[in-house]
Order: structure tokens, then sequence, then C-alpha cells
């Protein structure tokens, strides 16, 4: 039996999981185990969170706590060690670009366990970048590398000494979107289907500087011409947007399957989040990605993702195209097709390195 322990290190993470564990179920070969990096009673873990998934809660709370990327790194780094002193794995799993998952590759290698980046190959070219700087010693460390598409198959197999540890296995949040669309329950806040856009906000550096901010929502409503614009936010993001007093809708986040149910039958999505442009790609759904720079081009050369960095005129010309149905035709990237979990699960099965 191959035991897989797997790592999360914050809440989007359990999105790409749930795939994995109904894979894992399915096997008679394999084994795993859930660790999750906070704690217990994070308040960004809804009580709804794992039910809406289908999923188990984590084995295994580190319990870490911390604004510091460095302490967290330490603090993760010593936890997990000592976890898996007493729960031994073949295969440690780590997912995305943070600190902690860096922190968990950097254990596992050190106890010569074979390690897997999901979502491998995924670069901002960017050094200043702390998540750069995770993606790198993630990739650089892992056995296995699993990426969602071309580009990212490309970067992680020029950064290896041996091309043939990567994978293209598909974007794994896709699993979740097939697994779930028929679940997804739609939001009691008053919206008509197909006629409003969805805005979500998270990155500092666009909700820092509240006046070039306050310029682009105002471009994005204005243009809009009526249609109304629904921001389902969190803490930070919600005060900030609240605070500019403009007509938008604001939102208490919601569940993952209304925020599903949402951003599927929207008009269009303002983000700066790269999963959300993602599953926008998905459901075709026209999206304005609010950054320079995408990790998975696929959204913007085959999907529905325009970037417009923090330009308000260009927003103000993207939102107008949108809600005008001037909208790029768009096809779904390559194996984007809800497999991804399988296929990962698979690999790892076949691969001698773990029996």
């Amino acid at each position: 039996m191959k035991r897989i322990c797997i790592v999360v290190g914050a809440r989007p993470n359990f999105v790409k999981v749930a795939p994995l564990i109904r894979a894992i179920r399915k096997s008679e070969e394999t084994e795993y185990e859930l660790v999750y990096a906070g704690r217990q009673d994070d308040p960004t873990l809804e009580p709804s969170l794992f039910d809406d998934l289908q999923m188990p809660k984590p084995d295994v709370y580190l319990g870490v706590v911390s604004q510091s990327l460095n302490e967290i790194t330490a603090q993760v780094m010593g936890l997990f060690d000592r976890h898996l002193d007493q729960h031994p794995a073949d295969v440690v799993i780590v997912v995305d670009d943070l600190a902690s998952t860096m922190a968990a590759a950097i254990t596992a290698k050190k106890r010569g366990i074979r390690l897997a980046h999901l979502v491998a190959g995924t670069r901002s070219f960017d050094i200043t970048m702390p998540k750069e700087v995770n993606r790198l010693v993630i990739d650089a460390l892992s056995d296995y590398l699993f990426t969602a598409g071309v580009k990212s198959t490309g970067v992680a197999t020029r950064e290896q000494s041996d091309g043939n540890n990567t994978y293209m296995v598909g974007n794994i949040l896709m699993d979740s979107l097939r697994y779930n669309r028929q679940r997804f329950r739609r939001p009691d806040i008053g919206i008509e289907q197909g006629r409003y856009i969805v805005l979500t906000l998270n990155r500092h550096a666009l909700l820092s500087d509240k006046e070039n901010l306050r310029q682009m929502l105002q471009a994005a409503v204005e243009s809009a011409g009526g249609v109304t614009v629904v921001a389902p936010l969190r803490n930070e993001a919600l005060s900030v947007v609240k605070s500019l007093s403009l007509p938008i809708v604001l939102q208490p986040s919601l569940s993952y399957l209304e925020f599903g149910w949402l951003t599927a039958h929207a008009l269009g999505i303002i983000t700066d989040s790269g999963n959300v442009a993602e599953e926008a790609t998905f459901n075709g759904v026209p999206c304005i990605t609010l950054n320079s720079y995408t990790e998975h081009q696929e959204t913007v050369t085959q999907g529905t993702n325009l970037l417009v960095g923090g330009d308000a005129a260009k927003l103000r010309q993207a939102v107008a195209d949108m809600v005008g149905g001037r909208w790029k035709t768009s096809t779904l990237p390559d194996r984007w097709d809800g497999r991804t979990a399988e296929r990962i699960i698979q690999i790892l099965e076949q691969s001698k390195a773990v029996n």
C-alpha cells in the first residue's frame, strides 16, 4: 500500500485536493493523509466548505499562525518534520506556491521522501515576489512536476535536469468545477441570471492604492451602463471597497457552491485571482484580470481572459466590450477536462519510486 501525504496551506488549496482525495478513495493501492498547516478554527474555512466540496476535513492541523512568511516557513518545517516522525509517507504532495508549501517541500526532501508539486511550472518571472521564490524552490526539489498547461510544462521541463519527471496532467480546478456544477446553489442576493458582473479583489497591491482602485472601479461601474456589479469580498477587500462609496453590491464572501453559481451564470467577471480567471475560461464567461500577467497563459491565448493591469482606461474599454457583447471566442485548453486527479494518481501508482 502506497502512503501519500497531501499538504494544504490555505483555503483555495482544498478545492484542488478534493478531486485527488476522491481519486485515491477509488484506488485499492493507495492511502492518504491530509495535513493542513493552519488551525482547526481558521476563520477562512467556512463551516460549509468541506460539505460543499464533499471531502473530509484534514486529518491533522499543524496550527501555524503568523503574518511573517519566514516565521510560517520555520514553524511548518519544525511541526511537519515532527509529524513525519510518527506518520511516514512514500510521497508528499504540495499545492501551489505558499510559504507553507515551500516549507513542507523542503522538509520532505530533507527526509528523502519523494515530492510531488501540484500546479508546477507557473512563473511571473518577477523574483521580487515571495511566491516566485517559493515556486522556484519547490519545482527544483520536486520529483513529480504536475503541470496544468503547455506553457507551464515548458517552464518546468527547461528548469529541470531530468525532463522525465514533468507531467502535463491538466488543471485540477476543472475537476472540482465539473464534479460540483450540478450542485451549485443560487445565492439569495436578488440578481438576474446573466445580467450582472462579478467583482473579486484580494491582491494587496491593488487594495493599498485606494485612489487608483477608486478610479478603476468607478470606470468599471460607469462603463457597465447600469449592469449590476456584485462584489463578494473578504476582510480587507470588503472594507476598502465599502469605503469608496461606489454603486457596487457588496456581499460578504459566499460559500463555494454559491460562488460557483454566481461566477458560472455571470455576464462577466472582473478579478485579480488566477483561479477565478481559470474557472471563467472553463465556464466560457468573459473575464477581465486586474493584473499584468497570468500564471496560466492559456486563459488569455485560448480562454476568455483579458489582462488590463491597474489601468482604469483599459478596464473601462474592456467592460464596455464585455457589456456590449464584443468578446473574443474561446476554447477549452488541452486536458482541462475534469480528469486531472485520475491522471496524477495513475502516475504515482505506476511509479516504481513509491512501490
